[in-house]
């Protein structure tokens, strides 16, 4: 799982997502002087973000680099195309690397032993709590999703210990959930968090932990719409699973 960058950090790291297509072609000590950072910076980034070093790092991108079909469009596009396909694929690669095959198990079985799903989201998560919704409902388990604020707070004091509660929130900070998760956490409710802030509140309360990866760039600056993808893919994940589980 990521750790906190500090500010040098997380500006090697963000300048890394910008030009991830000239990241690879650059040797450490090249990309501390294209970055201004010291060698010792691109290390430590690198192990907060779950690499032994830079090489290993460098290693990985080149990999997915070499002989894949996405690389055609690549070379089609500029600079400021590629960086943004590339943040989806830093997107995806990072969250993957967060999930524990553990926590996928544990859930699946509490989903599947589990007299009702609650499904939790706000805003933009919203598209995903309903596609969850569905996926639950077609394997043959009672799901309800919540998305008003006043009807989510009012529903978690209703919830019994025999039911599981899936909330998801990109940053983990809506208000509404946290005052739902502190309620189900007094009534010894299952709680099952999909987020991208593993400091955040709603990880906190969290019995079950999904957390992906959020890169820091954002199209959209003015607007509280980052990419929902991590959320995406790793609720997608807990449904595939689900099913090859249960299927028999």
């Amino acid at each position: 799982m990521s750790k906190k960058l500090s500010s040098s950090e997380q500006y090697l790291w963000n300048l890394i997502q910008n030009h991830i297509d000239k990241i690879s072609e650059l040797s450490i000590v090249k990309l501390s002087e294209y970055a201004n950072v010291s060698t010792a910076t691109i290390v430590r980034t690198m192990k907060k973000k779950g690499y032994s070093g830079y090489t290993a790092f460098r290693h990985e991108l080149l990999s997915t680099q070499k002989n894949e079909p996405k690389y055609n469009i690549l070379v089609q596009a500029d600079s400021e195309i590629r960086s943004v396909i590339m943040k989806n694929e830093t997107e995806l690669n990072n969250t993957l690397k967060n999930l524990e095959i553990d926590i996928i198990e544990d859930t699946v079985h509490q989903i599947k032993n589990a007299k009702m799903v609650y499904v939790f989201a706000r805003g933009l998560s919203e598209s995903i709590g309903h596609e969850l919704q569905m996926k639950l409902q077609l394997v043959d388990k009672y799901a309800e999703l919540q998305t008003d604020p006043n009807i989510i707070k009012t529903v978690a004091k209703k919830i019994s210990k025999n039911c599981v509660a899936i909330f998801i929130s990109l940053n983990g900070e809506t208000s509404e959930l946290i005052e739902a998760a502190k309620t189900l956490e007094k009534k010894e409710v299952t709680k099952i968090v999909f987020t991208t802030n593993p400091s955040s509140s709603i990880a906190a309360l969290s019995d079950l932990l999904f957390c992906g990866f959020k890169s820091e760039t954002t199209y959209f600056p003015n607007y509280e719409v980052r990419s929902r993808l991590p959320l995406q893919i790793m609720t997608r994940i807990l449904m595939d699973s689900y099913v090859v589980r249960t299927k028999k």
